[in-house]
C-alpha cells in the first residue's frame, strides 16, 4: 500500500465559474488559476501522484502550457488515473477536506462524491468529501479563496 497527501489554495477571482470537484457551484465568484481552478481536484491529483511517486500536477501539466488553458480538471484527473493504472496501482481509499469560509458547500459533496468516484473508478463507499471552515481565521476565514487537503491510499 502507498499513501499520498495533496494540499492546493486557490484565491477567489471575478468572472470566472467556481468548480470544486467536478460540480459547478452558484457563487459570485469563481477561483483564480491557468486551468478551471478546481482546487479539490487538483489536491486529489497531486495526493495520487504522490503517493505512486510520480511527481506533482504543476511538473505533468505546467502552467506555463497553453494547452492548459482553462482545462477542465476533470480531464487532467482522468489522465492521472491512466497513469497509476499503467504503474499497476489502484485506488484504494480517498479523504477529502475542503477550507472554506464561503459559499456553504455541504449541499454539493453527494454530487461531488459521484462524480470523484466515477472518474477514479472508485465505489463511492470508498471516496469521502467533507467542508469545514476556519471560524475567520486566515485568508480562507477572510473570504479570500479556498484550500483543500486530500490523503489517498494506493494498493499494488
Amino acid at each position: 500500500m502507498r499513501i499520498g497527501h495533496g494540499y492546493d489554495a486557490h484565491r477567489f477571482a471575478s468572472g470566472r465559474p467556481l468548480v470544486l470537484g467536478g460540480v459547478t457551484i452558484p457563487h459570485g465568484e469563481g477561483l483564480a488559476a491557468h486551468s478551471d481552478g478546481d482546487v479539490v481536484v487538483h489536491a486529489l491529483c497531486d495526493a495520487l501522484l504522490g503517493a505512486a511517486a510520480l511527481g506533482d500536477i504543476g511538473k505533468l501539466f505546467p502552467d506555463s502550457s497553453e494547452e492548459y488553458r482553462n482545462i477542465d480538471s476533470r480531464i487532467l484527473l482522468r489522465e492521472v488515473v491512466e497513469r497509476l493504472t499503467d504503474a499497476a496501482l489502484r485506488v484504494s481509499s480517498v479523504d477529502i477536506s475542503m477550507v472554506a469560509q464561503r459559499p456553504r458547500l455541504a449541499s454539493h459533496i453527494a454530487d461531488m462524491v459521484e462524480i470523484l468516484s466515477s472518474d477514479l473508478e472508485l465505489a463511492s463507499d470508498r471516496l469521502n468529501v467533507k467542508a469545514t471552515t476556519t471560524e475567520g481565521m486566515g485568508f480562507t476565514g477572510r473570504g479570500e479563496g479556498i484550500a483543500v487537503h486530500a490523503v489517498v491510499l494506493l494498493e499494488e
